[in-house]
């Protein structure tokens, strides 16, 4: 572990490589689980503002959950995180075929919304945990990922490669740019 301004980043992000590979896992990350994607208290109003227009790239069953439960909900751990359709699926996932894909990014995707997903989304497989102090930026293992993990070591990218706008999207260029210089560091 090491720290950046006010965060704790763990040393994994640097050294493991990661790349999803989506042919593989089909998008298991948006229906396996047992919660929603986590939520930071700013996307629950932003999730309020664009579900009018996210709606009808959503699928019936996600609607009705929405609508049932609210466009964001609060977890069992009393974190922030999107509802569930039936404790499983996330209710803003649409599919590809057999490939679970995001509703709110494919209107991001076709110009309808200027929001691209929740960050927690763009960032995995690195998880923030905000405490009062710092945050806690740790890479996430979930065997659902090994084609992934796999991918990025055929690759040779390593996750905070990978997860470079996402990363920029919630700590700043100048950030990013200070976990450059780490992750140089460290390979010397």
């Amino acid at each position: 572990m090491f720290q950046l301004g006010k965060t704790i980043v763990s040393e994994e992000i640097l050294q493991n490589e990661f790349v999803c590979n989506l042919s593989a896992c089909h998008g298991g990350c948006c229906v396996d689980g047992d919660a929603g994607a986590p939520l930071i208290e700013e996307e629950t109003k932003i999730l309020e503002r664009i579900y009018p227009k996210v709606r009808p790239f959503l699928r019936k069953e996600g609607i009705a959950a929405i609508e049932a439960q609210g466009t964001w909900i609060v977890g069992t751990d009393n974190d922030l995180e999107t509802p569930l359709i039936d404790n499983k699926d996330c209710a803003y996932v649409i599919f590809d075929g057999k490939t679970a894909l995001c509703g709110i990014e494919q209107a991001y995707n076709q110009g309808v919304v200027d929001w691209k997903k929740p960050v927690s989304c763009h960032l995995y497989p690195i998880r923030v945990k905000d405490f009062t102090e710092f945050a806690a930026v740790n890479y996430d293992r979930w065997d659902i990922c090994d084609p992934a993990c796999a991918l990025g070591a055929e690759l040779e990218v390593p996750v905070y490669k990978f997860v470079k706008e996402a990363l920029i999207r919630r700590f700043g260029e100048d950030w990013y740019a200070e976990l450059e210089k780490v992750a140089s560091e460290l390979k010397k």
